[in-house]
């Protein structure tokens, strides 16, 4: 084993916005290490961060998300209200059901429930 991880760092061009956003997502406050820098830290995760960059996001990531929810309609709703977008339909299989979304600056993440 080389290490452990520390946090889980997303580059975005508003990084308070994000933060905040997130935080009522999966719990937690945001705070401020300085004006390019938040984070928040989750109920039993890791620390999430928010980096700003100078260049906006422009394709797909490689990286994202999963959101374990008990209701994927109602958590998705419930992301919407918040500002976050919804990409295509519901995906329901043996392995499980998601629906992809975005958050407020395009970054792709999944609510999902597992498979029985």
């Amino acid at each position: 084993m080389i290490g452990s991880i520390d946090e889980v760092v997303i580059d975005c061009a508003e990084p308070a916005m994000l933060a905040a956003f997130w935080a009522r997502v999966l719990g937690g406050e945001p705070v401020e290490r300085d004006d390019a820098w938040w984070y928040i830290l989750p109920p039993g995760w890791t620390q999430l961060s928010f980096q700003r960059v100078p260049e906006p996001k422009t394709v797909k990531n490689r990286l994202h998300l999963d959101v374990r929810v008990d209701d994927i309609d109602d958590a998705t709703a419930q992301a919407e209200a918040l500002g976050a977008r919804r990409v295509g339909a519901v995906h329901r299989g043996d392995a499980g059901s998601f629906q992809v979304l975005h958050d407020p600056e395009g970054n792709e993440w999944c609510v999902v429930t597992p498979g029985s």
